[in-house]
């Protein structure tokens, strides 16, 4: 009776043990199944951002990339990838990820300026970025990329220029200050008076044309062509282009000729245009040999459904390497430095040609061969009522003929212009309403 009841005993102990440890088991189940599951991912991933950190990150302007404590990217903008700064899932700039480390290491800033070569091109230029380095929480680095490289080039151009005026101010202040001296030097001799005080004139011309080209490519620079703007003539440009150089050209026994499509506009500053297409022919002249010709001819094109107007100056002069081609829309650029001072070039009108052609939303070009000529094509949108505008005024020419009985053949007009000629003939043809 005592074994069947220890047995009894036993059995229940055993029981209520199984059930408690079922009961755990089952816990431990759950409390694993809620837990977030550790990925292989995850591992290599590193620990995750802090709150916000994302969003603040997708809204920076410089590249970001954020490293755990085995370098490995935790985070990456699609800029940085696009600067190579990334590879692999690694960071692939060494001098960067060194920084990184120390920041890691001792939780100090550190920034400095990086030269990379470009990705994917096989050009020798290479990217200006600043980088800097900074902890973020107890684990994780920061780094920020910033491109440098166009605020380098901007701030290049700009030393450049003024380098440049410095030194084209100095060569004819210089040469008047020493001319004068020599002038007061040689009071007692008329002839050297009078050969000083004309060099002086030269020095004195050369130093205004400098000023004045200045000052004209300050305001191409900064005005808008759009608030003083009009329908001009095409024809109206090239005769006060040509009539710019005729002195120069008379001189030279150089020819100029004006053709191309009659009637043509554009719209824009009219003093502008006027410098822009006056230095073209100006430039053509001067690096032109005697006893040639110098043609300027506008015509009508189109581009990607477009019209455009093309204004081409040609000349037979000594032409331009193709290595100069390159560069001489430069500021104060000569192809030939010591023709250009001869004829008081000052190296800023094809740089002045160039801001008002992007400035009302066309191009210069440039064909030359040595030894054969160049020609300087002006490409710029025509003005919307060109055409009308040309046409009407045709028809207005007609009917003043007709009245005065002058007309003694019919007119030519294109297809395109027919309507507005008809146009005329009605307001000619209908009865006049006296008051």
């Amino acid at each position: 009776m005592d074994v069947n009841a220890a047995v009894a005993a036993a059995a229940a102990i055993a029981g209520v043990c199984t059930g408690v440890i079922a009961m755990l088991a089952f816990r431990w189940s759950e409390r694993e199944q809620a837990r977030p599951t550790r990925t292989s991912s995850s591992l290599h991933t590193g620990p995750g951002l802090p709150p916000g950190v994302d969003t603040v990150l997708s809204v920076l302007r410089s590249s970001a990339v954020v490293l755990d404590e085995s370098d490995a990217v935790v985070k990456a903008s699609s800029a940085a990838y696009a600067l190579g700064l990334v590879r692999g899932g690694r960071l692939g700039i060494e001098p960067m990820l060194q920084m990184a480390r120390d920041t890691r290491r001792d939780g100090e800033i550190r920034q400095v300026e990086l030269d990379l070569p470009r990705r994917g091109t096989g050009r020798g230029d290479a990217l200006a970025v600043s980088a800097r380095v900074a902890p973020l929480g107890s684990r994780l680095v920061l780094l920020l990329v910033e491109d440098l490289t166009e605020a380098r080039r901007i701030e290049a151009v700009r030393r450049d220029f003024v380098a440049n005026v410095s030194h084209e101010l100095k060569t004819p202040v210089g040469a008047l200050s020493l001319l004068s001296e020599a002038v007061l030097d040689a009071s007692e001799e008329p002839e050297a008076v009078q050969r000083f005080a004309g060099r002086m004139q030269n020095e004195a011309t050369r130093l205004t044309n400098l000023v004045q080209e200045l000052i004209d490519l300050s305001r191409v620079q900064n005005d808008d062509p759009l608030e003083d703007s009009e329908s001009v003539r095409v024809d109206e440009l090239v005769t006060e282009a040509i009539e710019r150089s005729r002195h120069s050209a008379e001189g030279k026994q150089i020819t100029l000729l004006a053709g191309g499509t009659e009637g043509l506009h554009v719209w824009g500053n009219r003093g502008q245009l006027a410098a822009a297409l006056g230095n073209l022919v100006e430039n053509a002249v001067n690096y032109s040999p005697a006893r040639t010709r110098v043609k300027v001819a506008g015509r009508r094109t189109q581009e990607g459904g477009e019209d455009l107007i093309e204004i081409a100056v040609t000349d037979q002069g000594i032409g331009i390497s193709e290595r100069d081609r390159e560069r001489i829309f430069e500021r104060f650029y000569r192809v030939d430095p010591a023709r250009s001072r001869a004829t008081g070039g000052t190296g800023l009108g094809l740089s002045i040609v160039k801001h008002v052609a992007a400035s009302h939303g066309g191009e210069v070009t440039v064909w030359s061969a040595e030894g054969q000529g160049s020609t300087f094509t002006l490409r710029l949108p025509e003005a919307g009522s060109g055409r009308e505008q040309a046409a009407l005024e045709k028809a207005d020419r007609l009917g003043r003929n007709r009245l005065s009985g002058a007309l003694q053949e019919p007119a030519a007009f294109d297809e395109e212009e027919r309507p507005y000629v008809d146009q005329a003939d009605e307001q000619l043809s209908a009865p006049e309403v006296l008051p």
